[in-house]
């Protein structure tokens, strides 16, 4: 084993480890019982004057971690922070004992302490705590970052998001706000009677989405399974079931590319509802990001990769074809074949693959010449049933499906269908998938026989949405990079 090589701190701290041991206290520290917090004290006794908080003689019990220390003969100044914020202690030698304020002189910046005391207003106006009783808990024996350049190694942040919280404000901010959006949704849908559920992660075929799978084995049943890419076919089976209103948050798996929309682990939400459909779907995804617009920033207005956005309800609603027609001027809705498709697409520097219909081929022009384009929030419907396999198809225009994506600021936070509830349609598409899988689509879904039993029994027409939860905290939060808003992405090794 390679030995460890420490820095001259990292030695002066570890002697000062040594010390805490000689002096009989534990550098690693014992239970605290903490009764405030910064903030807490703050918005309570923050507008208070110095002789109301000495007349009202607060004491509270406060750990944290130190991040300023100056010392001054007798008496030392120091920030300590805690999970709110930061607050600032005033130690007195003649209050705490010769002993105790010995290891306050010895304390570094990053050590982690408990203080009981008194709150107070400093002259100069700062709420503070006038500490009685000074306590070491643990001892760090790295030294944190530069405090005006903390992590200056964006990957660094990410891989050491425990240092990052430390010093990034923004960082710890966004790691609170996450779990709120998350509970405002689901305040949410259980107000609207919709039931949170759980489904397998490992699943024996893949399917419910287009995408590439993690494989890994079951040795007790020497048998392959996928982490799941989807939780969609679990979830309409308990709409067969009757549960009639149905949800999960909860992970997904995609062994796909890394960026700064993408991460092959990633938190989606997938919403399911009997006798609803593509219209009950785009209101319900309306009511979701506007309350949660409202309930975590207090507004429908943000700006976002440079615009200004409303994430009120009435989102606007425009076909997929209808939006390459306003861009290039062609009309997939036009009945033209296969060939003339695809010698237009050839005609635009599109690339049709093996595998390709013409369908494909119209998906293609979207995401080359709308996507990215579009700012405000939108619903596009509409989709080519190739690319579509577990939605219903358009009554009027079987070529196309009841399928809509939400777009904002040129990335997709939502998809939603009117499901297939026909068992026999359904079996067809399945074996379709298949036969794209043989010609190289290895995204393709796989036959999920018992899916399709489960639908002879009966699924009630349904409608069916996913939302990306890492995207709208992106979006919520101002952040155009998915590392900022997950606390541990997958990063590459070092070495690569």
């Amino acid at each position: 084993m390679e030995e460890r090589k420490f820095s001259e701190q990292e030695l002066v701290r570890r002697e000062k480890m040594q010390e805490l041991i000689d002096k009989g206290i534990d550098p690693f520290g014992q239970r605290f019982d903490v009764t405030a917090y910064s903030k807490g004290i703050k918005e309570q006794y923050g507008e208070k004057t110095h002789e109301e908080l000495e007349e009202m003689a607060v004491e509270v019990s406060v750990a944290g971690r130190i991040m300023t220390k100056r010392r001054k003969g007798k008496v030392c100044f120091m920030h300590i922070q805690d999970r709110d914020g930061q607050i600032q202690l005033y130690v007195r030698k003649d209050t705490i004992g010769e002993e105790a304020y010995e290891i306050v002189k010895k304390g570094d910046i990053g050590d982690i302490i408990g203080i009981k005391g008194t709150v107070f207003m400093t002259n100069t106006g700062e709420c503070s705590i006038k500490v009685s009783e000074y306590t070491h808990l643990t001892k760090a024996l790295r030294p944190l970052p530069e405090k005006f350049h903390g992590l200056s190694d964006i990957e660094e942040r990410y891989r050491r998001r425990y240092v990052d919280l430390i010093m990034n404000e923004d960082a710890k901010k966004i790691a609170f706000t996450r779990p709120r959006i998350i509970r405002s949704i689901q305040h949410y849908l259980d107000s609207k009677n919709y039931v949170e559920v759980e489904t397998p992660v490992l699943n024996p075929i893949l399917g419910g989405a287009a995408a590439r799978p993690f494989v890994t084995h079951h040795n007790t049943l020497d048998t392959d399974f996928y982490l799941r890419i989807a939780t969609e076919l679990s979830l309409k089976r308990l709409i067969v079931g009757g549960m009639d209103a149905v949800y999960e948050i909860g992970r997904l798996f995609r062994n796909e590319g890394m960026d700064r929309t993408h991460n092959p682990e990633f938190t989606t939400i997938e919403v399911y509802k009997a006798f609803s459909d593509l219209e009950g779907m785009m209101d319900l995804t309306e009511g979701i990001i506007s309350n949660a617009a409202m309930e975590v920033n207090g507004t429908y207005e943000l700006d976002y990769k440079g615009h200004h956005i409303s994430l009120a309800p009435g989102f606007k609603r425009v076909s997929m074809t209808e939006a390459i027609k306003e861009k290039t001027g062609i009309d997939f809705n036009e009945h033209m074949s296969f060939e003339d498709a695809k010698k237009l697409a050839e005609e635009h520097g599109i690339e049709v693959e093996a595998h390709f219909g013409y369908g494909h081929i119209i998906n293609e022009f979207f995401e080359k010449y709308v996507e990215e384009t579009i700012v405000e929030p939108t619903f596009v419907y509409g989709h080519p049933i190739e690319i579509s396999p577990l939605a219903k198809k358009n009554l009027e225009d079987p070529r196309f499906t009841q399928r809509f994506e939400l777009f904002i600021c040129g990335n997709e936070y939502a998809n939603a269908f009117t499901e297939l509830n026909d068992p026999i349609d359904q079996y067809e598409r399945f074996a379709d998938q298949l036969k794209e899988k043989e010609l190289g689509n290895d995204e393709a879904n796989e036959m999920d026989l018992d899916y399709v039993e489960a639908l002879e029994y009966g699924l009630p027409p349904t409608g069916g949405m996913g939302m990306g939860i890492d995207r709208l905290v992106m979006l919520l939060t101002g952040q155009e990079s998915i590392q900022e808003v997950i606390l541990f992405p997958q990063m590459k090794p070092r070495n690569k």
